[in-house]
């Protein structure tokens, strides 16, 4: 019994790395979602309120990736 309590907490090579892939699927995922709701808060704008922001309708998409991906 002791032994297979000791094993429980242990991760092999390959849960490690289906972990990880894991919490990377949910952080593209976190990113994704910001993207897609800066993108339509920002295109139900009319031009008008776009323009009192400084933004033109083409620079959309590049300031919805800058927020989400910080690029």
């Amino acid at each position: 019994m002791a032994f297979t309590q000791e094993l429980q907490g242990y991760e092999t090579g390959i849960v490690r790395r289906m972990r990880a892939a894991l919490e990377l699927a949910r952080a593209n995922h976190a990113k994704r979602q910001v993207y897609n709701r800066t993108y339509a808060e920002l295109n139900r704008l009319s031009g008008r309120d776009l323009a009192d922001l400084g933004i033109h309708r083409s620079n959309i998409e590049s300031i919805a990736r800058e927020a989400a991906y910080g690029k």
